[in-house]
């Protein structure tokens, strides 16, 4: 086979031209449809490679969704930055086993680049460690596991000799509107229902420090807070310096949800809102989001190396690690097998740069804004979020569920793709701009758009 026939030649060409096509922004066929198209009997014999590709793209084509187009408002998710996903190729490429610094040196060591680099963004202490995992759920889960054994461990209690074996209660405070896949990181950790201590949320969804030491005051033993740095649909942040001062009070270890609000202290504009964030002892946040890496993509960020390690370290005799080399990744992230994840994160970050990132985060948020005033101007409409970030909820003043009925609309004829949520006991279109590409101009467009669709379905 020739180098131009090879199945990577027809990959990178196909690559090379997908963005450029016009695609429907939404899928185009049913999941039975799709599954007609996937689910074919396995093949006695293996086919010709550029036979599979060639049905690899004509099957997933009608089911893919639109989130790398401008004009995508659905979910804070993210566009896959063409030089990311070069840097993603190149890693599938190498074939890289970035488990520990042996199997693959320059993995473990673009790993501490990306490490020091991130810290340097985000302005957190620059003794923090950082585990490079699959997106903001592994994240908390990596992170919530260093809370589990430290605070555990100042209970008296030794968590890698005896477990959760005969080990003390330990209550975790948060929101009730703190994001779910906190929740599901504890289930993972052995957290039940009981252990969670849910804190009423004021209009933007955040936890009163008011109600946090009052909650705390009532239970004793081990403790870990969940603060929000942009929560899911306000956008909103806690007071982080009240509630890290409450926490340190109680010996508590605090956990910041920032799958995609900490990134605001990279930019002048928004780092304000993120006031005593640096005084946590742990945060999550994702990169597929607003620096564009490919999926999946998340960091996990520990103020204490050591209880970071103790949570994640994988030691055995054949794995052979020297004092001398660099550091291992999976000392700092859930598996031993796993992806070179730091190539392509190393890459967007050279690619941006500190003002970059900056660029991307402030123009995204005054978007938002200029979004939110657009949409303050329809009759009939309301903005029901202070926007501060990235994220507008809009709600119909009277017969809220026509807000239902718009979102279908826009997404049927406007060219847009955008989703509601459910907010304070009413629906709501919660849209996001996070896209790289996104710009005055399309919020423009999705401003026009809803202004139309809404006297079609009001009057309907």
């Amino acid at each position: 086979m020739s180098k131009d026939a090879s199945p990577l030649a027809k990959a990178a060409r196909y690559g090379q031209t997908f963005r450029d096509r016009p695609h429907p922004l939404h899928p185009t066929e049913t999941a039975a449809q799709l599954r007609e198209r996937f689910c074919t009997p396995l093949p006695k014999q293996g086919l010709p490679e550029g036979e599979v590709l060639d049905a690899l793209i004509d099957a997933a084509e009608p089911g893919l969704v639109g989130n790398t187009d401008p004009n995508f408002f659905a979910w804070v998710m993210g566009g896959s930055d063409p030089l990311g996903v070069a840097a993603d190729w190149l890693t599938s490429v190498w074939g890289q086993n970035a488990g520990i610094y042996q199997t693959s040196p320059a993995a473990a060591i673009a790993e501490e680049a990306v490490e020091a680099w991130l810290l340097e963004l985000l302005d957190l202490p620059r003794e923090s460690s950082v585990g490079l995992v699959t997106g903001a759920t592994m994240a908390a889960f990596t992170a919530l596991a260093a809370a589990r054994t430290e605070v555990l461990a100042r209970a008296g209690h030794d968590f890698e000799a005896d477990g959760l074996q005969g080990a003390p209660l330990v209550r975790v405070f948060m929101s009730d509107e703190a994001h779910v896949t906190n929740k599901t990181a504890l289930r993972h950790l052995g957290f039940g229902a009981s252990s969670i201590v849910h804190l009423p949320s004021d209009e933007a969804g955040l936890m009163d420090p008011y109600y946090l030491a009052k909650a705390m005051e009532r239970h004793s033993g081990p403790k870990i807070v969940v603060a929000q740095a942009g929560q899911i649909n306000s956008g909103g942040f806690e007071g982080f310096a009240e509630i890290c001062r409450i926490a340190q009070g109680h010996n508590a270890w605090v956990h910041v949800d920032g799958a995609f609000g900490l990134w605001a202290r990279a930019a002048s504009e928004t780092r304000a809102q993120t006031h005593g964030v640096e005084m946590a002892d742990s945060w999550s946040v994702d990169g597929h989001k607003w620096l564009q890496i490919p999926y999946d993509s998340g960091f996990a960020i520990v103020r204490h190396a050591d209880a970071h390690r103790r949570a994640m370290s994988i030691t055995a005799n054949y794995l052979n690690e020297d004092p001398e080399d660099g550091r291992s990744p999976t000392s700092y992230a859930p598996g031993l097998s796993r992806r070179a994840r730091g190539f392509a994160a190393w890459a967007i970050l050279q690619g941006l740069g500190r003002d970059g990132v900056a660029e991307i985060v402030s123009r995204h948020c005054a978007i938002a804004r200029h979004l939110g005033a657009r949409i303050n101007g329809i009759e009939g409409l309301e903005v029901l979020n202070k926007i501060g970030l990235n994220q507008v909820l809009v709600g119909a003043s009277e017969e809220p569920e026509r807000i239902i009925a718009l979102a279908d609309h826009l997404n049927a004829h406007a060219g847009v793709f955008v989703k509601t949520a459910a907010w304070k006991g009413r629906p709501v279109l919660r849209l996001s701009v996070i896209s790289r590409e996104t710009e005055i101009a399309h919020a423009d467009h999705l401003a026009d758009a809803i202004a139309a669709s809404w006297r079609i379905v009001r009057d309907q």
